[in-house]
């Protein structure tokens, strides 16, 4: 590996935070922590999500590798080993220079830090622990950070990385064993699902440790996440919620994204994708899963064996309310909360208005407008005081037609061939980041290579 020892920092980080923008991350930090009044930064809950990019990945973090050097040769990956890209490094005190300057100036609101491998999985775990213990210890920056933690790395290291970071994820890169075999066949299912592992366990051994003594240091405390890249390989949408949902079960994942598969090596091993990245088919896998995370839905209630792809024109809730017609209409001023939750175009914290609301007074179809009810999709399934709100017909053929006119079933930007994945350096966003390496890196601080 023969870095470039000439590059400038401005250089380093077009090229790694272009790097970065395959690793999703478009979340919020899930938790609170005040700052300590010595330092710099907080991070707040819900303090990461308002600025998204056309595509809907969250860009107010710092996202960035801090190599795209690596050792192993993913056929997906754009940064595998036989790749012919330019090739960076930063050091741990330029990531710490330039987190802090983009924070003082309100560019972002805390980092996001991926790698690839550089030597081996411990040498690089042990580059990003450096880094996270200078920015909290040495810089004393309080905000949200969220790192990926190397698989195969030593457990030692995962654990005091665990101590630094809000949130720790680690990529399960593809749905099976097989898969994984076939195209990263220098990683392993139990390599990614040990330290998986290891940290659910220091996650449950920390609460009880705070429950004792609150002072206590908290470890990964807004949880861990993992994604999984769609469309590389062939398993279904059965296969791919199934494994979804026996992570949240059994490792009590946070978060499990998705991540539609872009062909940008060409790889003979790699499906020839001619109509683009299944942007749609990560969307619908995306509304399924927060239907198991927030509407109590099972994967065997969405999908089977027989029926393992999810429908392209309907959301998946509006496409199990329409195979389930004899549990509808829903009389909104009687249906416990459950109920309402099934219903198309009732989120669940518009059946909390409701549930509430009622309590006071029957309901009509203007209250439910005004609580923020998606009328033209819950219609066909609800009546009030036993009406409904139109006359219609409960049939399948006659309500999937009237649900398929709602343009919001697929997105924008996906109608309209939009996608795109953006980087940091974006062409629009430069405006907004002409910094000099002076502006970033204090004058004491000596660019060096790694």
């Amino acid at each position: 590996m023969n870095l470039q020892m000439d590059m400038d920092l401005m250089e380093k980080l077009t090229i790694l935070s272009g790097a970065a923008k395959y690793d999703v991350a478009c979340t919020s930090s899930g938790v609170d922590r005040k700052g300590t009044g010595k330092g710099i930064g907080n991070s707040i809950a819900p303090g990461i999500c308002h600025t998204f990019s056309a595509d809907g990945r969250c860009i107010s973090l710092l996202k960035i590798l801090f190599t795209n050097e690596c050792i192993f040769n993913c056929a997906y990956c754009l940064n595998n080993r036989d790749s012919d890209v330019p090739r960076a490094s930063f050091t741990p005190e330029e990531i710490c220079s330039i987190t802090l300057e983009f924070y003082r100036r309100n560019y972002i609101e805390g980092l996001f830090l991926s790698s690839g491998i550089l030597r081996s999985p411990d040498y690089t775990m042990e580059l990003i622990y450096q880094t996270l213990y200078k920015l909290r210890n040495e810089y004393h920056f309080n905000g949200y950070i969220h790192v990926k933690a190397i698989p195969g790395a030593d457990p030692l290291l995962v654990e005091k990385t665990g101590f630094l970071t809000d949130r720790m994820s680690i990529n399960l890169e593809l749905p099976t064993a097989d898969s994984l075999k076939h195209l990263a066949p220098c990683k392993s299912r139990n390599t990614i699902l040990k330290p998986m592992r290891q940290i659910q366990n220091r996650i449950t051994d920390n609460k009880q440790e705070l429950t004792v003594y609150r002072k206590a240091p908290r470890f990964v405390p807004a949880g861990q996440s993992t994604q999984m890249i769609i469309g590389a390989t062939s398993e279904n949408d059965y296969q791919i919620m199934s494994v979804a949902e026996n992570l949240y079960q059994k490792f009590a994942l946070k978060r499990v994204f998705y991540s539609a598969f872009v062909n940008v090596n060409h790889n003979s091993l790699l499906p020839v994708l001619p109509g683009g990245p299944p942007l749609l088919r990560e969307h619908r896998l995306y509304q399924a899963d927060w239907l198991l995370r927030y509407y109590h839905f099972e994967v065997s209630e969405l999908l089977s064996e027989d029926r393992p792809d999810f429908n392209i024109f309907l959301d998946p809730k509006c496409d199990w309310a329409l195979r389930h017609l004899e549990r509808f209409p829903v009389e909104i001023n009687h249906a416990s909360y459950q109920t309402l939750l099934r219903v198309p175009g009732i989120g669940y914290k518009s059946a909390e208005r409701i549930v509430k609301a009622r309590r006071r007074n029957r309901l009509n179809f203007d209250d439910l407008k005004k609580i923020g009810v998606v009328l033209k999709r819950a219609l066909y399934f609800i009546t009030c005081s036993g009406k409904m709100m139109y006359p219609t017909k409960l049939e399948e053929n006659y309500i999937c037609e009237n649900l398929m006119r709602d343009k919001t079933q697929i997105p924008r930007d996906i109608r309209q061939g939009g996608y795109r994945q953006l980087s940091f350096f974006d062409k629009e966003l430069q405006a907004d980041f002409q910094l000099t390496d002076a502006q970033i890196l204090p004058p004491a601080c000596q660019i060096t290579t790694i």
